[in-house]
């Protein structure tokens, strides 16, 4: 099995592994651990904890600390159920924070949203990639990207977070409607004037998914290979974990670390996490073994 993380992948055009995030070069030579930064009050986690500016620029501090070479910064909750937000809301959260933490931190800040409006004060503010669940696929979003100038992650779900778990279903197996769906977004963001090599690829993990399709999903991600896009996986904390071991969330750590450890096997370059520190331990163990090396990379990014 290849993995996406083999440089002699067939992903041949130059500097394949470098993305470019405005100022920042991030090399995905090796997988990288992003830090997961909500500045709202209802996230299923962490929801209200980093809300003031101060907690907030102390949380990405820690989380830079520990080895996220990304910090990914949401002002709108996707959980299951979640109530949506007015763009100048989402902004208000949002900007602010980007921009202390790339001033203060010179931090690579990756803004988790779905709103044209967002994505364009982002990136002027300095951010360095966009992560949108809904791929892009929001009225004026697309638009708004290919004028940013920078790096987006597409997110395969299915519903919208007021009912995506309400009955998931797939008439073909999971992992081949999300290649299928990734694909098309693909297209189209190239059609629209957003280079290949701006984009990355997240398969969605428990947005409009059972748990079997999850469980399913990451058994077969390798599937995903065939799409030679860098691959971003969050399954942080998440219900999968709470309702294969019967954990709540504040005890789904172990649970998660040994899915972080089998997303890198199949390719994953990227992972989005709560709990870094742990995360970054398990991501190296899982690379030295696969390297057949003892010396795990540095998890920090370089500059041009």
């Amino acid at each position: 099995m290849k993995s996406l993380l083999d440089t002699s992948s067939t992903r041949t055009t130059e500097n394949a592994f470098q993305l470019r995030c405005g100022r920042h070069l991030l090399d995905l030579s090796f997988p990288r651990v992003m830090g997961i930064l909500n500045v709202t009050p209802d996230s299923f986690s962490d929801g209200g904890q980093h809300v003031a500016l101060d907690d907030a620029l102390r949380h990405a501090e820690r989380m830079l600390a520990e080895g996220a070479a990304i910090i990914d910064v949401g002002g709108e909750s996707t959980r299951p159920g979640a109530d949506p937000v007015s763009p100048q809301e989402e902004l208000d959260r949002v900007a602010p924070v980007v921009e202390i933490l790339v001033r203060e931190l010179d931090a690579l800040v990756s803004v988790d949203t779905s709103c044209p409006t967002v994505i364009r004060e982002a990136s002027e503010l300095g951010a360095g990639m966009i992560n949108d669940v809904r791929a892009l696929e929001r009225e004026g979003a697309l638009l708004a990207a290919v004028g940013s100038g920078l790096p987006v992650c597409l997110m395969h779900r299915q519903g919208e977070p007021q009912d995506m778990q309400q009955a998931p279903a797939y008439a073909r197996p999971v992992e081949e409607e999300v290649a299928d769906y990734l694909a098309r977004r693909i297209a189209e963001c190239e059609a629209a004037g957003l280079r290949r090599n701006r984009l990355l690829i997240d398969p969605g993990f428990g947005f409009g998914k059972r748990v079997e399709h999850n469980l399913r999903l990451l058994k077969y991600m390798e599937t995903l290979q065939s799409l030679e896009l860098p691959l971003l996986v969050g399954m942080s904390r998440k219900s999968m974990i709470g309702k294969v071991l019967g954990r709540p969330v504040e005890e789904r750590l172990s649970g998660g670390l040994a899915l972080a450890a089998m997303a890198v096997e199949r390719g994953a370059n990227i992972l989005r996490v709560h709990d870094v520190a742990a995360t970054v331990d398990a991501v190296n163990m899982t690379w030295a073994v696969l390297q057949e090396g003892c010396e795990p990379p540095l998890n920090k990014e370089s500059d041009a």
